[in-house]
Parts: structure tokens; sequence; C-alpha cells
């Protein structure tokens, strides 16, 4: 692979509570969740997920309407990120994306929507690993 950009991350302290630093522009502290038994006083690595991933697919969405000469307005994309046994002793994730593309017909807006997760680094980091869910809404 011919590397575009690296991100680098740090993650500190112990592994129910700790710190993470990421550039010059995320420095926080994490924490386990309430529904996972921690205390739930900072972000959890699932939320920067969810945020990470919504963030990339919208890129890739904006990328993808470009090249159908598409103008989006005022749209966004929806991150969730869900975490639960995986059965052997361990976790797993899924993701639920929702696309909104105000003006956009709904069958070209599920069609970008498509394309996009055939573009987007986070669909195809995750394809075939963990279930990607992406819905186009209306609203």
């Amino acid at each position: 692979m011919d590397v575009l950009y690296t991100a680098e991350a740090l993650s500190t302290g112990e592994g129910r509570n700790g710190h993470v630093v990421a550039g010059d522009q995320l420095d926080l502290d994490v924490a386990v969740p309430k529904e996972m038994g921690g205390s739930g006083n900072g972000t959890n690595p699932e939320q920067l997920f969810a945020a990470g991933y919504a963030a990339c697919f919208h890129s890739a969405l904006h990328a993808v309407a470009r090249g159908h000469k598409v103008k989006l307005q005022d749209s966004s994309v929806g991150g969730r990120v869900q975490i639960g046994p995986n059965g052997q002793g361990g976790y797993q994730l899924a993701v639920l994306l929702e696309v909104v593309l105000p003006g956009i017909e709904h069958d070209q807006a599920q069609q970008l929507a498509d394309e996009a997760h055939q573009v987007c680094p986070y669909s195809n980091a995750t394809r075939g690993n963990i279930e990607v869910t992406v819905t186009v809404s209306d609203d």
C-alpha cells in the first residue's frame, strides 16, 4: 500500500479508565460505559469508532456524489457502534450508519450510499469482519 497519511494515537492508564491522545486535536479521558460495568466518566472507544466511521463515510459519500455531479446540501451520516458478547468469551462490534441526503430522491440517495460503502476505508476495513448496516433515511 502506498501510504498517503498516518494517524497516531497513544492510550495510557488503567484498562477500564485511561487517557488517549492523538495529534494536537484529541486529548481526552476514556472509560468503560456504565452499561458494561464501568464508570462511564469519559468517552469510550466505541464512541470514537462511531465518530470516525461516520466522518469517513460522510467524506466518501461526498466524493461519490461529486463523481456523479450531484451537489449534497445539509447531508449527514449518523454512526452507531454496538458491542456485545461474541459467544466465545470475547466481544464483537456491529455498526449502523444512517445517511440523510435532503433534496435527493431516495433511490439515488441509496445508490450514492451503496457506492460510498465500497469507497470508504472504514467500510473496506470492516467488510467481512463485522456487521455493517447502511440505511438511507428521508428525515
